[in-house]
C-alpha cells in the first residue's frame, strides 16, 4: 500500500516550523513505513518545487501559485495534477487531506481515493472559541467534508462538534493522533525531578494561557515553593489585539506567584522532553483542541495531568487515575488538584504510571498504525 499526505507542513529543517499536524502526520507515518506501507508527504506552501527523502519518508514539496486573485485555485489545481500523476504511476493509492481552512475544497482526483482527517478545522476552533469565522475558509471547508471519499476524526468530540458547526451528519471513524512510546522514556538516573508545574504549548488564549496565572496563584497561597515553567511561543491574542499574551499573563500573576515564574519561549524539542522529565505535573487548561499529542507526550513520560475536562480530554485521560479534569475557570478546584501532585510524591507516582500505561495501551504507534491500516484497506478496496 502506497499512501500520501497532504500537509502545509512538516517537522524536517528543509520544510520549515511545523506544529502537532506535522508531528502527528510524522508519526503516524513512520509507524506505517515499520508495516512496510510507503508514505509520500506533498507539503504545499513551499518557496520551492522539490524532492527529497527523510529516512524512508518521500517528502515533496510543492510550490503555490502565485497570480493575484486565483492563486489559491490555481495551487489547487497544481496539488491535484500531481496527485493524479502519483495515481497513475502507481506511485500512490489513496490521499490523506487536513481540515483545516479546506486545501482539497477543489481538488477532485480522477480515480484515487481522497479522505480527510480532523485535526481541527478553523471553523472548528471558532466554534469552541465562540467567535466569527472568516466565511471563506468556512465555505472551503465544508465543501472539503462534502467531497471527500472518506472521514477519519482524531476524537469523538471534534467529529461531533464539527458536524454541529457545519449543519453536516457525516459518519467519521475515530482514529486517535498516535505516539511512539519508545521515543518517550522516563529516565531518572538522567533528570532530577523538582516540584515545578509545566506548560508546554503555544502562549495562546485558547489553550487557557490567561486562566493558568489566575490558577497559579491560588497554588502559590498555599504551596509557596511551587514554581511554573512555560515553555512555547508567544502568539498575538486574536480578541483583544494584543501582540503577546506572555504579556498579558504577567499581568494577572500576583506579585508573589510571578516570582516564580519561568517563561523560556520556543525551545529545541529535546528540551522540551527535558522539561518534562524534570517536571512533577504538566497541566494543560485548554479550551479548544482537537486531540493534542502534547497531552499524550506528558503521559507517555509518567507525567501526571491536571488539564481541561472539555469532551476530547475525557477520550484521553481516566479522571482520578492518570490525572485529573477541571474547568479551567474554576480556578480554585483547578489549584487544589494541582496541590493534591505536588503534596503527595506517591499519588504522582502511581498517577504517571497510569498515564504511560493509557499511552501504551491505547495510543502508542503500533495500535494505531494497524487501525489506519484498516481503514485505509477498505477505502482502497483491498480487504
Amino acid at each position: 500500500m502506497k499512501i500520501a499526505f497532504l500537509t502545509p507542513e512538516y517537522p524536517h529543517p528543509k520544510i520549515g516550523n511545523s506544529g502537532g499536524l506535522g508531528t502527528s502526520i510524522k508519526n503516524l507515518a513512520i509507524g506505517l513505513l515499520e508495516k512496510g506501507v510507503s508514505v509520500r508527504v506533498l507539503v504545499y506552501g513551499q518557496k520551492k518545487d522539490a524532492f527529497f527523502d527523510d529516512n524512508g519518508i518521500l517528502i515533496q514539496q510543492i510550490k503555490n501559485v502565485k497570480l493575484k486573485g486565483l492563486s489559491w485555485f490555481l495551487t489547487r489545481k497544481k496539488i491535484e495534477k500531481k496527485i493524479n500523476q502519483l495515481y497513475v504511476n502507481k506511485e500512490i493509492d489513496l490521499v490523506e487531506a487536513p481540515d483545516w481552512t479546506g486545501i482539497s475544497s477543489f481538488i477532485k482526483p480522477k480515480s484515487c481515493p481522497l479522505i480527510i482527517r480532523l485535526n481541527g478545522s478553523d471553523t472548528y476552533f471558532c466554534h469552541l472559541d465562540n467567535r466569527p469565522v472568516k466565511w471563506i475558509n468556512k465555505f472551503h471547508e465544508k465543501r472539503a467534508l462534502q467531497n471527500a471519499d472518506g472521514l477519519i476524526s482524531v476524537s469523538q468530540f471534534t467529529a461531533d462538534k464539527t458536524n454541529f458547526a457545519f449543519g453536516l451528519n457525516k459518519k467519521f471513524a475515530i482514529i486517535p493522533n498516535p505516539i511512539d512510546c519508545s521515543l518517550f522514556k522516563l529516565d531518572i538516573s538522567r533528570y532530577k525531578v523538582d516540584k515545578s508545574i509545566l506548560y508546554f504549548g503555544s502562549i495562546i488564549r485558547k489553550k487557557g494561557l490567561l486562566e493558568l496565572p489566575l490558577i497559579f496563584n491560588k497554588v502559590i497561597e498555599r504551596y509557596p515553593d511551587a514554581k511554573l515553567v512555560l515553555v512555547g511561543k508567544d502568539v498575538r491574542d486574536i480578541i483583544s489585539g494584543n501582540s503577546s499574551t506572555w504579556q498579558m499573563m504577567q499581568n494577572l500573576f500576583s506579585d508573589k506567584a510571578i516570582k516564580n515564574v519561568e517563561y523560556l519561549g520556543a525551545v529545541r524539542y529535546d528540551k522540551i522532553k527535558q522539561k518534562i522529565q524534570q517536571s512533577s505535573i504538566c497541566v494543560f487548561p485548554s479550551f479548544a483542541e482537537a486531540f493534542p499529542v502534547s497531552w499524550l507526550e506528558a503521559m507517555a513520560l509518567e507525567k501526571p495531568i491536571v488539564a481541561s475536562n472539555i469532551g476530547w480530554a475525557n477520550e484521553m485521560i481516566d479522571e482520578g487515575e492518570n490525572g485529573f479534569l477541571v474547568d479551567p475557570k474554576d480556578h480554585e478546584l483547578y489549584a487544589k488538584r494541582i496541590i493534591e501532585f505536588l503534596e503527595d510524591e506517591n499519588l504522582c507516582t502511581e498517577a504517571g504510571k497510569s498515564a504511560r500505561k493509557k499511552v501504551e495501551t491505547s495510543f502508542d504507534i503500533g495500535v494505531m498504525a494497524n487501525k489506519n491500516i484498516e481503514f485505509y484497506n477498505k477505502m482502497t478496496n483491498r480487504e
